[in-house]
Order: C-alpha cells, then sequence, then structure tokens
C-alpha cells in the first residue's frame, strides 16, 4: 500500500509541474535614475527589449523586477487611483541590488506601480499562451464591427491591413531573434474571414500549413522562416463593407429618398 500511495502523491506532484512545462522567467530592471520624473526611462524590458514596465506572458511564466537604481523602489500591484490590491508584491522596500520574483498563475491584466515614484507603472497581462492582436476589422466598413486574433508565435504579429477587393488579411512578422521556432498558429474568426483560405509569405505562394475549420473560430499552422517579415491570408469572405449601423444609414437614406420622390410627385399632380 505504502508503495502505491508515494506514486500517487508523486503523480499529485508532477501535475502541476506539466501544466507549465515550458514556463520561462523574464526579468525587468529598474535602471539607474529611473527615481527621478525626468528620467528618459524607468523600466528596461528585457523580452522585448523596450523601454517599458509593460509585459505579456503565459500562464507559469515568472517575472523578476531587478533594481539597479540607487534609490528605494516597491513593486505593488494595483493602481494609483483604487491603491494596492494585494496580489502581488506589496508596500516592502527594494533596495538597490534587491529583486523581487512573482509567477502568474492565472490568467488576467495585472497593473502595478511604485509608492514611491507613482510615475513608475506597469502592467502584466497573463494569457494561456495565446497572444492577441486587438480591433481587427476597425479600418474597414462603420468600423465597429471589430474582432481579436488570437495566436501563438515565438514573434509578434501586427499591423492587420484587410484588403475587401481581394477578400484577405495582411499581417506583419516581427520574429524574434533569439528563437528557431518559426511555426505560427492562428485563430481566426469565421466572421472576420471565412476560409478556405490560400496563404502568402512575403508575397509568395505558400503550401505548407494547415487549415483547421472549427465553426465559428478557425485554425490555420503555418510553417513560416527566418525571413518572414509579411503573411497574407486570402480567404473566400471577409468583413462586411457595410456594418450594423452603416445598414441602418443606408436604410434611412433610401427611405428619405423615396419619401423626398413621393412629394415632388404629388406637388406636381
Amino acid at each position: 500500500m505504502r508503495k502505491y500511495y508515494f506514486l500517487f502523491l508523486l503523480i499529485l506532484f508532477l501535475v502541476p509541474l506539466n501544466n507549465y512545462a515550458n514556463a520561462e522567467t523574464f526579468d525587468i530592471n529598474m535602471p539607474t535614475g529611473s527615481a527621478s520624473p525626468d528620467a528618459p526611462y524607468f523600466w528596461q524590458n528585457e523580452k522585448t527589449g523596450e523601454a517599458t514596465g509593460d509585459i505579456e506572458i503565459s500562464l507559469g511564466d515568472t517575472i523578476v523586477w531587478k533594481n539597479g537604481d540607487q534609490a528605494k523602489h516597491t513593486i505593488t500591484s494595483g493602481t494609483l487611483e483604487d491603491g494596492p490590491d494585494g496580489i502581488f508584491g506589496g508596500t516592502n522596500f527594494l533596495v538597490p541590488g534587491e529583486s523581487y520574483k512573482f509567477t502568474f498563475t492565472e490568467k488576467g491584466r495585472y497593473p502595478y506601480f511604485c509608492l514611491i515614484h507613482p510615475w513608475m507603472t506597469g502592467v502584466v497581462t497573463v494569457t494561456d499562451s495565446y497572444k492577441i492582436i486587438p480591433d481587427v476589422g476597425k479600418d474597414v466598413g462603420d468600423g465597429l464591427t471589430l474582432f481579436n486574433v488570437d495566436y501563438q508565435y515565438s514573434g509578434i504579429i501586427s499591423d492587420p491591413m484587410i484588403n475587401e477587393n481581394n477578400k484577405s488579411i495582411t499581417f506583419l512578422i516581427s520574429n524574434d531573434p533569439k528563437s528557431n521556432d518559426y511555426n505560427l498558429m492562428l485563430l481566426l474568426p469565421s466572421d472576420l474571414i471565412e476560409g478556405p483560405y490560400a496563404i502568402f509569405v512575403n508575397g509568395e505562394k505558400n503550401l505548407r500549413f494547415d487549415y483547421l475549420p472549427d465553426g465559428e473560430i478557425n485554425t490555420i499552422e503555418i510553417e513560416l522562416s527566418e525571413s518572414a517579415n509579411e503573411i497574407t491570408i486570402v480567404g473566400t469572405k471577409i468583413v462586411p463593407e457595410f456594418g450594423f449601423f452603416s445598414v441602418i444609414i443606408l436604410g434611412l437614406s433610401i427611405t428619405s429618398l423615396i419619401f423626398i420622390q413621393k412629394s415632388i410627385i404629388h406637388i406636381k399632380y
């Protein structure tokens, strides 16, 4: 019995670890001079290389905040308006040379700030390993028919451009120079663009992809290369040119024209 009990405990211990088998750790540094409101930047984000306290990570990932400044700081979860929310960090001072780390195990958006220097703010966005391209469709029709496109990729997919005539969407690709993984998974709402699809990478047709139709959300898995910087997806139907409010306005315009014509005829006779 002890043998089976031990195996049971071992399984219970290993299962949570497997859920975050690909978990990573990312550093956000507070550089020298960041305590000053006039500093050119307050953070050094080692994941993106940008000077920002905003970062997008996956479930199970860990953030390490490092104080490289000559002043004390705090990592305090919450907002300036509502105050600390107690999710991570707190009111303890992070003295020069110290660090604070926290592992995120729930999806969500987690703002934080420094209690001593309130101009130092940031947001940790935790996803289920999918990144989000928001508000796709805002540049066509009435601009009110919007979609979020989820994707998995080591780099960044951005700047969606819809071509209604070609029934296509073009995305820009920014590859991660530290990664050799160029497999892209896109989750495309069928109301945004219907399949089956044709794929073009850097203007050339790409046949190395799988299309998995699934009702409202269609999945495309594409094998890209290091040189890929643009991808175009051509479908059978794109987001309608006229959105809901445009249809109403068009209907009212037609009704008004009919009323005016009838009034003119009535005046003549």
